[in-house]
């Protein structure tokens, strides 16, 4: 049988995507509109107003049908995530919202990182890792994955030799694109429907297609890899994004 990696875990995440009921945020009075969006600012600004020592926090526009808006949560605490979560239902905006996906899991690094550290030692190595602070880049690609378990592809009866010999070739493929897309892996084993989150940040989206087409061609992905849908946000401001909302009066 597999020999499990030991894994090191850092900062919970959530992914809440929310799209925006039109008809219902249309018949509301211009009066209920206002005050929604004087609450949604601030529960924003609450949002946006994390302690680095505590968490991070990003607003993303969703392109496509899957969804309107991505809330992406980093938190030390699930509880915090859970409030957070129920701080939008909540809101005076939160009723012309839906939730079509959201996902949680924890940030997790392999203890391949780590090789010849204490886990302490290894936790301050690799902090800024395990605690990460969401980058300013344009855009945001959300995937969660499996790894295949058919036949002769499957990833949890190969030997751990063989998984770290794939994942160092899977890692230099992602290395080539270190400068241009910023990756941040999650666990999710027994906390959501899958069990890894991939959340990928660029200036370019065109550079997150071409790191994900690429890797498609190594052996880790082509034969023991299973992937869930895909979600693109572009980055937005929570004042942009009012005045998008109050645009859509009109």
């Amino acid at each position: 049988m597999g020999e499990p990696v030991e894994t090191i875990e850092g900062w919970y995440a959530l992914h809440d995507f929310r799209r925006i009921d039109w008809v219902r945020w249309r018949s509301l009075t211009p009066e209920e509109r206002a005050r929604a969006i004087d609450s949604w600012d601030a529960l924003l600004a609450s949002f946006e107003a994390v302690s680095p020592e505590e968490g991070s926090f990003g607003l993303y526009t969703v392109l496509g049908h899957k969804a309107d808006l991505l809330l992406l949560h980093f938190h030390k605490e699930p509880e915090a995530l859970r409030a957070r979560e129920w701080a939008v239902d909540r809101s005076r905006f939160g009723t012309c919202l839906t939730r079509p996906y959201s996902y949680f899991s924890v940030v997790e690094l392999s203890k391949y990182l780590a090789q010849g550290l204490t886990e302490e030692a290894a936790r301050q190595s690799l902090r800024r890792r395990l605690e990460p602070q969401i980058p300013p880049r344009a855009y945001c690609c959300f995937y969660p994955m499996n790894k295949r378990r058919q036949g002769q592809d499957n990833w949890y009866m190969t030997s751990r030799e063989e998984r770290r010999e794939l994942m160092k070739n899977h890692g230099i493929i992602g290395h080539k694109y270190h400068e241009e897309v910023t990756q941040v892996i999650t666990g999710s084993q027994g906390l959501d429907d899958w069990e890894w989150g991939v959340t990928l940040f660029s200036d370019n989206p065109v550079a997150i297609k071409k790191l994900i087409y690429e890797m498609r061609f190594d052996e880790a992905s082509a034969r023991f890899a299973d992937f869930g849908p895909f979600y693109l946000g572009q980055r937005v401001g929570r004042q942009d994004l009012l005045r998008l909302l109050d645009l859509a009066d009109a």
